[in-house]
């Protein structure tokens, strides 16, 4: 993992393998339907850094993330699911599947 000042967020959406292709972070980023922090995101390039809060819909429910660390690449998603931890659980929602690339859908 890698503890510098941030990361891309379409690229760290990608690295945690919460989005299926770059460009699929990309549109989700770009459609302002995704929020670090409470604030409305309408650009890719916007900065992610370890301990952001992270929000966005998926299908019918909505997905809380906390960034736990930034990656230097794509790996597998043993090391993938490293960089962060699902709030969404936490919330109270029911049913929450776990967060892959089958998973999302944007």
């Amino acid at each position: 993992m890698v503890y510098g000042t941030g990361l891309r967020l379409d690229k760290w959406l990608w690295f945690a393998r919460l989005a299926k292709s770059r460009s699929a972070a990309q549109t989700l980023c770009e459609s302002r339907r995704l929020r670090i922090d409470g604030r409305v995101i309408d650009r890719a390039s916007a900065l992610v850094r370890a301990g952001s809060v992270v929000s966005f819909p998926r299908n019918d429910e909505v997905i809380v993330i906390k960034v736990e660390g930034l990656a230097e690449r794509r790996g597998p998603y043993e090391e993938a699911r490293q960089l962060y931890t699902d709030l969404t659980r936490n919330l109270g929602s029911r049913n929450a599947a776990p967060l892959t690339d089958a998973a999302a859908s944007f």
